[in-house]
């Protein structure tokens, strides 16, 4: 367990913490910042023995030290970068060197990150979401240890205290470090609905685990049945799911955080809380991997839930359908074809292509909310992991204003994204022969932007949208981003998403 405790004062209590010191190269010196003359001092004899601080990824711990009141020393390097993405990684650093050696005390002057009036929020915000999102772990199905009488356990706790100055902006500090808890949680919280086995995570019981997780929030939950989105003319969510024998949800989830005459902006996610291939079954080395087909479900309701906690003055709405994706009796047969709720008709050749068949049916519905701008993310497609791999997330927009738009908020969440094609060729590879459109190109190669084109036929022409294909960076990342698990569900695109709807308020 972690708990990270924010005080505008420079003492911690107890007798046996560690304290964090930062040093940055300048002119092939170390400086530490944002410590006592004493620590600097300490510091600097260190490098004159010849300790070296050049490659300081994991941190150098110095124990029983005299400089100052604390016990231990960590020392921990830092570029001249001063962007919440940095301090986050710094987080990682942190955490894990303490962890490592069993550190469960510890302070962090945050000046020595070159916090001053204007950024100290924006350092404590990051650092409080670094270090939570570290400390993530996803053990709800390990066999805990049963406990000896004789020398009771109990759970060790890291508690993490962030120093700062007195004279900065006390009200900035305190918001920073609520936001920074905010979108900390709200991330772990689907890593949890992603990490979850399929037999434990059904189209069910993520819709229930929404609207638990909506209660006092200001979110407005509602949740169809199979009945109902058969009613809706919800024909690709309705078809996908007859092979289960698991029924399937549609999640809609309604935050009113501006004047109600004002255009919501939608956030779409895919939902396949377990994806075999249906008829068109999958290889069965990694199938496994499969529970994170939701992926985009979950951080989509992961966005709203921070939307409605950070009280945005902006409409959001996030639609997700979610059902399983299995080869029962009943499954779509490669040559089916099902009727989406906007009355096109689509072909399915494969039916491992299933998302987009389920995505087509929300984002008719989000077309006839009238929205500022839809977005919808989505494990969606192999191709855009051969592409990008697990650093970028693609996305797709023939809106040039929009592709700024999202580039901005990516930078400013600290994510990495980039811009794919998408046009007419990509469309013309998606004609159906017997219907309106097929679900999977009649060419090969660009099996993202086709994926995309055949998206974009869902959506009404003058609203802005844009969709984030996250099959590379929705699960085992952490070799990439120190923060994240080394194997299991990022959470990724939730701080991005939150970023666009800001740009809606």
């Amino acid at each position: 367990m972690i708990q990270v405790h924010l005080s505008q004062s420079k003492k911690v209590t107890t007798k046996s913490s560690t304290l964090v010191l930062f040093v940055q190269e300048k002119n092939k010196k170390f400086n530490v910042m944002g410590a006592s003359r004493e620590l600097a001092g300490f510091v600097s004899n260190l490098e004159a023995d010849g300790v070296q601080f050049a490659d300081l990824k994991k941190g150098l711990l110095f124990r029983n030290n005299t400089a100052s009141e604390f016990k231990n020393i960590l020392v921990v390097g830092r570029g001249p970068e001063k962007d919440k993405e940095t301090f986050r990684r710094l987080a990682a650093t942190i955490y894990q060197s303490l962890k490592t050696n069993k550190l469960f005390e510890s302070a962090i002057h945050i000046e020595g990150l070159g916090a001053s009036g204007k950024t100290a929020g924006d350092v404590v915000e990051a650092l409080t979401e670094g270090l939570l999102l570290t400390a993530y772990e996803f053990k709800d199905y390990k066999t805990k240890p049963k406990d000896d009488k004789a020398t009771p356990k109990k759970e060790d706790t890291f508690n993490i205290h962030l120093l700062v100055d007195g004279s900065l902006n006390s009200a900035q500090v305190k918001k920073g470090f609520e936001t920074g808890e905010t979108l900390a949680e709200t991330v772990n919280f689907v890593r949890r609905l992603g990490d979850q086995p399929g037999n434990m995570m059904t189209p069910e019981v993520l819709a229930d685990e929404t609207a638990k997780a909506a209660k006092g929030s200001g979110l407005k939950v509602t949740i169809w049945n199979k009945e109902k989105i058969k009613k809706e003319r919800m024909g690709g969510l309705y078809g996908v799911s007859l092979g289960s024998d698991v029924d399937p949800r549609f999640i809609i989830m309604e935050y009113n955080g501006a004047a109600k005459s004002k255009a919501p902006v939608v956030f779409v996610g895919k939902g396949l809380t377990f994806d075999s291939g249906g008829i068109s079954i999958k290889p069965s080395g990694g199938m496994e991997e499969m529970i994170y087909d939701m992926c985009g479900g979950a951080n989509v309701i992961g966005t709203l839930l921070a939307i409605a906690r950070l009280k945005l003055k902006v409409n959001a709405i996030g639609l997700v359908p979610s059902t399983e994706n299995m080869p029962g009796p009943l499954a779509n047969k490669p040559g089916d074809i099902l009727t989406a709720r906007n009355g096109k008709t689509v072909e399915v050749y494969n039916t491992d292509a299933e998302g987009r068949l389920i995505l087509m049916d929300a984002l008719s519905y989000a077309s006839e909310l009238k929205p500022a701008a839809i977005f919808d993310a989505a494990t969606l497609t192999g191709a855009m992991v051969v592409a990008l791999g697990n650093s970028y997330t693609g996305f797709f927009t023939r809106n040039q204003k929009l592709v700024k738009t999202i580039q901005t908020a990516a930078d400013a969440a600290g994510e990495w994204v980039w811009p794919m094609p998408i046009n007419d060729h990509h469309l013309e590879d998606m004609k159906g022969l017997h219907a309106d459109l097929c679900n999977i190109s009649s060419s090969k190669g660009a099996g993202s932007s086709t994926a995309a084109a055949f998206l974009e036929q869902f959506v009404e022409k003058d609203i802005p949208w844009a969709h984030f294909d996250i099959a590379g960076t929705a699960w085992h990342v952490g070799n990439r981003v120190p923060y994240c698990p080394r194997k299991g569900a990022s959470g990724v695109m939730v701080r991005t998403f939150v970023e666009l709807a800001k740009n809606y308020a």
